[in-house]
C-alpha cells in the first residue's frame, strides 16, 4: 500500500508545482500540529481582467476585490465572497456560489440542494466548473464535502455536477479540486476524484508551502484559514498585487 504522504506529494508534485495553469483552486484538510482544520483557496490569472485582483479580509470573510476598478469590464465572475461562515460551518468557492451555499444553508437547505440551483460558470468557450468546500464542525469529527460543477463534454449548456464526501483525512492532509487540469484552449476542466493534498505546519508554512508552489507568472492571490478546536478562525493571504497591476 502506498503511503498518505507519497499520494499527497505526487498529487502536489504533478498538479500544482508543474503545473502552468491549474486555475483557481480549494483544499480543506487537518492541520498537522493540533486538532484545527485548514482551507487554502487561491486565485491565478492570464488576463488583464484576472490579474486586477486581490484578497481581502473581514473578520471572517475572504473576498476577491479589484485593484484598479477603473478596469473592472465585468465583475461578475471575478469579484465575490470566496469564504463564508455559519456557526460551525466554513464554506469556500471559486465564485458567487458561496453566497448561494451560505443563504441555503442558512434556511436550512442542504450543500447539493444550494448548489442545485448553480450552474457551471457561462465563460464560453472554457464553461470554467464552479468549485466549492465545506467543512461542517457541528458533527464530529468534522465531515468535509467537495463539488465540482462543470460542463458536460458532449453539450458545454448542459452541466454535470459531482459531490464528494471522503473520509476524514489524517493529520497534515487535506482534499483539494482546482478548475482545470492545465493550459489550453480552451482550459481543459478538472477531471476526477479530489486530490489527497499536504497541510504540513503552521498555517503561514501552509500559505507559503502553496504560494512557492505556484506557477509564479500566473499566481494572483492566496488565503490559508485556520480553524481552532473551539471553532474560531484566522485567515492570513498573500497578494501579488496591491497597488497596482503589473
Amino acid at each position: 500500500m502506498i503511503d498518505a504522504n507519497t499520494i499527497a506529494t505526487n498529487a502536489f508534485v504533478k498538479h500544482i508545482r508543474s503545473n502552468p495553469y491549474p486555475g483557481r483552486g480549494l483544499v480543506l484538510g487537518r492541520a498537522s500540529d493540533d486538532h484545527g482544520w485548514i482551507i487554502a483557496y487561491w486565485i491565478m490569472g492570464r488576463s488583464e481582467q484576472s490579474r486586477n485582483r486581490r484578497f481581502t479580509v473581514s473578520g471572517n470573510v475572504l473576498k476577491t476585490e479589484p485593484v484598479d476598478a477603473s478596469l473592472v469590464a465585468d465583475p461578475s465572475l471575478i469579484i465575490y465572497e470566496a469564504m463564508l461562515e455559519l456557526p460551525g460551518i466554513y464554506l469556500v468557492s471559486n465564485g458567487d456560489q458561496t453566497r448561494t451555499l451560505y443563504q441555503s444553508l442558512q434556511a436550512g437547505l442542504s450543500f447539493d440542494a444550494a448548489l442545485a440551483t448553480r450552474e457551471r460558470e457561462p465563460d464560453a468557450p472554457h464553461f470554467t466548473p464552479r468549485i466549492s468546500g465545506m467543512i461542517d464542525l457541528r458533527q464530529q469529527p468534522g465531515p468535509i464535502t467537495l463539488s465540482i460543477l462543470k460542463a458536460n463534454q458532449t453539450n458545454p449548456e448542459l452541466t454535470d455536477r459531482y459531490t464528494y464526501h471522503p473520509a476524514t483525512p489524517a493529520p497534515g492532509y487535506g482534499y483539494g479540486l482546482t478548475t482545470y487540469m492545465s493550459p489550453g484552449t480552451p482550459l481543459p476542466s478538472f477531471t476526477g476524484d479530489p486530490l489527497l493534498l499536504p497541510c504540513q505546519g503552521a498555517p503561514e508554512e501552509v500559505l507559503s508551502f502553496y504560494w512557492n508552489a505556484l506557477n509564479e507568472d500566473n499566481r494572483i492571490s492566496l488565503a490559508v484559514k485556520y480553524i481552532a478546536d473551539d471553532g474560531q478562525s484566522t485567515l492570513q493571504i498573500h497578494n501579488r498585487f496591491e497597488s497596482e497591476v503589473r
